[in-house]
């Protein structure tokens, strides 16, 4: 990236937050509608958005940002809140979550779907598609059910397809969830609760099934 596109970079505060508004109208103008039309959370694909207008796009923001992305790179970051992140990381910005909230929000996630794919849950990147982390129409169906669960929703399991990554998945759940925090955040004995939950579930000491019947609740 040249000096003048890196001071652009700096200038702008090349976050996830801030890449979003600025790509949200380079995309408005591929697909040829207004910005208020387009829905961040969703896959470039429901948005419309073929092999040309990927080619255009991606190379709009390569022009804005000084950046050398391939427009296959949108499969692998399919969600503009994804790609924003990748994007953010090209410049050499530091990638960090776009509100307290949705960073809350997204350690809650993070941590139920750990204890599904019975992993931990720094091996989970936000940024990564569910279905490269493993998770099949069952696991899915399951986080989903523990989510609306947590966060008294009533989100049907393909909302997955359209919020393919915990960062996404996130940032949805922030702007729609009816509870303010995750029910595990502030309240210790809850917090205990839910570790315990996921400790057992790793040890193959009770099911997964058994385990979401067992989460734990705010009063």
């Amino acid at each position: 990236m040249s000096p003048e596109h890196q001071s652009l970079a700096a200038a702008s505060g090349a976050t996830p937050a801030t890449v979003v508004a600025e790509l949200l109208p380079l995309l408005a103008d591929v697909l040829k509608v207004r910005t208020e039309q387009l829905d961040p959370g969703l896959t470039f694909r429901s948005a419309g958005v073929g092999s040309v207008a990927a080619t255009q796009f991606v190379s709009a923001v390569n022009a804005r940002y000084g950046t050398g992305l391939d427009p296959t790179s949108l499969f692998v970051h399919p969600t503009l809140p994804a790609f924003a992140g990748h994007v953010a990381r090209a410049t050499g910005a530091p990638v960090t979550p776009a509100t307290p909230a949705t960073q809350e929000i997204l350690g809650f996630l993070r941590g139920c779907l750990a204890g599904i794919l019975g992993c931990e849950p720094t091996a989970l990147d936000p940024a990564t598609p569910f279905n490269l982390l493993g998770v099949d129409s069952i696991r899915g169906a399951k986080f989903v059910a523990a989510v609306n669960d947590a966060y008294g929703m009533d989100e049907p399991a393909v909302t997955l397809l359209d919020r393919p990554g915990l960062a996404a998945m996130a940032a949805h759940v922030a702007r729609v969830a009816t509870a303010d925090t995750p029910p595990a955040t502030d309240d210790r004995t809850a917090d205990g609760e839910l570790g315990a939950l996921l400790d057992a579930v790793r040890a193959d000491r009770i099911s997964v099934d058994e385990a979401l019947t067992r989460l734990p609740h705010r009063a």
